[in-house]
């Protein structure tokens, strides 16, 4: 059974995470970011009119500079958002934009999740 607590309840929310797990899958099959580095969508906040969103990803072993990814990422929003349609059920597709994640907890969360995987092998 679902804990009914996990769950956002808020439209916005909800259509955030659908996004985020669309994005995860594009970047898997469709749309190659590998040469950038390695991306992570980190969080969504979609704008209550469901018109537009800000991307938040994080970037391990990054390829180039923050801006320059930040501005390579943004040039694929038109593809990205061509990809998301078909899969999420709304009338309007939100525009998307892309920002780097400046949290650092969420890097240093991730390292120290590859280093226990790397002591575990």
């Amino acid at each position: 059974s679902i804990n009914m607590q996990e769950l956002p309840y808020k439209r916005t929310d909800r259509v955030g995470q659908q996004i985020r797990e669309i994005l995860g899958q594009i970047a898997l099959k469709h749309i190659d970011l590998s040469h950038l580095g390695f991306i992570t969508f980190t969080g969504i906040n979609v704008s209550p009119d469901l018109r537009s969103a800000k991307v938040f990803y994080s970037v391990l072993d990054p390829k180039y500079p923050k801006d320059e990814l930040q501005a390579a990422m943004n040039d694929l929003r038109k593809a990205f958002r061509k990809y998301i349609g078909p899969e999420l059920k709304i009338k309007n597709i939100p525009k998307l934009k892309f920002y780097f994640d400046e949290s650092q907890e969420y890097s240093e969360k991730i390292d120290k999740l590859l280093k226990n995987l790397k002591s575990n092998t």
